[in-house]
This record gives C-alpha cells, sequence and structure tokens, in this order.
C-alpha cells in the first residue's frame, strides 16, 4: 500500500510508492563514463589562462594562474550572477526586479583529470571542503550577498558540462525559496519545542538505525523519512552547526572520509549514476542560531520530475528510504 509521508522541515509531503518498488538494479539510467574522453580541458594545468583569473589557489610555491596548483578557484567564465554593479531594486508595476547581482565560482579540487569525487585521495577532498569554507567567509563580507550555494553537478545526467571534477559556488543577493522554507520549519519547530529539528531527527535516526547508511563520532549518513527521491542521501553534522562556515576544520578529515565512502556507496550500488550535490547551509548575513542546521544532500538522477509532481509539489519515490538504506549499508565500503 502507497504511504503519504509528511517531511517535518518543510511540511511538504511525499509519495513512498511501495506497490512500485523498485531495486537499483530496476532504474534506467545514463552510468557516467568510467574512462576520460580525450576532448581538451580547460582545467588541467597549463590552461589556466583559458579561465579568469583565480580568486584562491592552494599551490606549492608558483606564482597565481601557473601550473603547481593542488587547488584553484575562479569565477565561471559564463557566470548566471556578475560581482559588479548596484541591485538597484525597483518596482515594475505588481512586479519586482533588481539587477543579476552575485557572485559564480569553479572549485577545481585537484590538477589530475579524474571524473569523479571518488577518484581523489581523501586530502583532496578534506582541502576542498576547506576552501568552501574559505569562500563563503571572503563572500560574506559582501552585504549585497545573502545566500551561497555550494554544489556539484556530477554527469551529464546531472547538468556538467566538463568532465574534470569540480564543484561550483553561486552566491545570491535573496535567500532562495526552497532555502527559507527549511529555515521558516526549522524556526516553527524550535519555538514550539525550543529544540533544534535536525538534532531530534539525528537522534532518533541514531537510534532507530533503520535509515542510516553510516554514522561517525562527528557525522552521521541518512535516507531522509520522506525522501522526494530513490536514494536521497543526506549527510549531517551531530554538533549543531547553523553554518557550514561556522564548522571546526579538523572536522574536515572525517567529512571527507565520510563523503567519499558515501559517494562510493551510491557509485556502486547504482553503477556511477550522475547526482547532484549540494551544500544547505544559514543565510550570510544572519548569525548563528539555535534552529537551523547546516547539511548536504545527494541527489542521483534515476527518476523524472514529471505533470503531476510539477502540478501538486508532490514528489513519487520508488524506493522507499528504508529500504535505500539497506542497499547502501550492504554496499560495504564504509
Amino acid at each position: 500500500m502507497p504511504e503519504l509521508r509528511k517531511d517535518p522541515i518543510t511540511d511538504r509531503w511525499v509519495i513512498i510508492s511501495t506497490e512500485r518498488a523498485r531495486r537499483p538494479s530496476d532504474f534506467i539510467r545514463e552510468s557516467r563514463p568510467t574512462k576520460a574522453s580525450g576532448r581538451f580541458c580547460p582545467f588541467c594545468p597549463g590552461h589556466e589562462g583559458k579561465t579568469p583569473p583565480e580568486v584562491l589557489a592552494y599551490r606549492n610555491g608558483s606564482g597565481p594562474n601557473q601550473p603547481g596548483w593542488s587547488l584553484r578557484v575562479f569565477p565561471n567564465k559564463f557566470p548566471v550572477l556578475g560581482i559588479e554593479g548596484d541591485l538597484n531594486r525597483e518596482g515594475d508595476g505588481m512586479f519586482d526586479k533588481m539587477q543579476g547581482i552575485g557572485a559564480h565560482e569553479v572549485i577545481v579540487e585537484s590538477p589530475d583529470h579524474v571524473l569523479s569525487m571518488t577518484e581523489l585521495p581523501e586530502s583532496a577532498i578534506g582541502q576542498a571542503l576547506a576552501a568552501f569554507r574559505e569562500r563563503i567567509l571572503d563572500l560574506k563580507n559582501d552585504f549585497r550577498l545573502r545566500y551561497v550555494l555550494l554544489f556539484r553537478n556530477e554527469g551529464e545526467g546531472a547538468g556538467a558540462t566538463l568532465e574534470h571534477t569540480h564543484s561550483q559556488l553561486i552566491a545570491l543577493p535573496v535567500v532562495p525559496k526552497s532555502v527559507k522554507e527549511e529555515l521558516d520549519g526549522a524556526k516553527d519547530y524550535h519555538d514550539f519545542k525550543e529544540r533544534c529539528l535536525f538534532c531530534d531527527m539525528i537522534r532518533q535516526e541514531a537510534r532507530e538505525a533503520e535509515r542510516v547508511v553510516l554514522e561517525t563520532d562527528r557525522f552521521i549518513v541518512i535516507e531522509p523519512y520522506a525522501a522526494r527521491f530513490p536514494f536521497e542521501t543526506w549527510i549531517l553534522p551531530k554538533q549543531h552547526r547553523s553554518h557550514y562556515e561556522g564548522t571546526e576544520v579538523r572536522s574536515f578529515e572525517n567529512l571527507a572520509w565520510v563523503l567519499k565512502s558515501t559517494l562510493r556507496k551510491l557509485e556502486k550500488v547504482l553503477e556511477r549514476p550522475a547526482y547532484n550535490f549540494l551544500i544547505h547551509t544559514a543565510p550570510l548575513q544572519e548569525p548563528p542560531n539555535t534552529y537551523y542546521h547546516w547539511h548536504i544532500e545527494i541527489i542521483p538522477k534515476l527518476t523524472r520530475v514529471a505533470g503531476f509532481e510539477w502540478g501538486t509539489g508532490f514528489y513519487i519515490n520508488p524506493t522507499p528510504p528504508e529500504e535505500s538504506a539497506r542497499f547502501l549499508r550492504e554496499a560495504g565500503l564504509g
């Protein structure tokens, strides 16, 4: 019998279609390639002149915009928002508009031309996680910017256009609606119970263990109760932090292991699916709070959003999160 499950954060309902229950092998999908195509790559060392000048790089003695780096961050050559100018908020009759001010950056985590984060050593992943933090702290100084989203599009099916593994950052002058829904839901819960909703979720999931994929002393990986998509996976820090940039640097070593292990499980169970990876954190200009809890969401591209979903806002998930968690636990590699 199908179930309707309510997301406790956003109050969004999800249909868990148990009668359509699918195993990992049942999904028709385009797996990511395992070998490089051999096409020209502007992200590889020696091609620094093919990208805009870097805004951050970790390097060993070499000069800016030269080979010799281990991680490099630069503005996207084709940004969705521009950093120069004023917001110029104004009304247009009943409508509102402003200039497209923001930042759009590319984080290349390794000079090696690899196709997936799982091919990187944990030290490189930890370095990337620290670079994410460093860029948020820098952009926080621009008071026009209110929110930063860090994300990866892994594979063509998830929106990637270049195969060299990389992440992106987009800073916005507004807080996205989906994030605001999470913030409002978390605050309502906290106002009523005087506890963090996410911290309560972590405690319950750890106690019941049914939807837990893996767990360390610092982080827990779960399949959320009202998962929108099959094998939707969340990574949450056990210590309460509203802002990603407030995370202790020493935690990134453990997070690197957790993230790599989780992605390896997904790659093994789902045969290298395309996926989106994103970090949800509190808005830039807000102080730390006791009600929101930053986290990572990983969404494999296994199903398509169709008419019913667009028309109702409901999602149909053909794989119960309890089953997804079991498949991922049994994959080992943790």
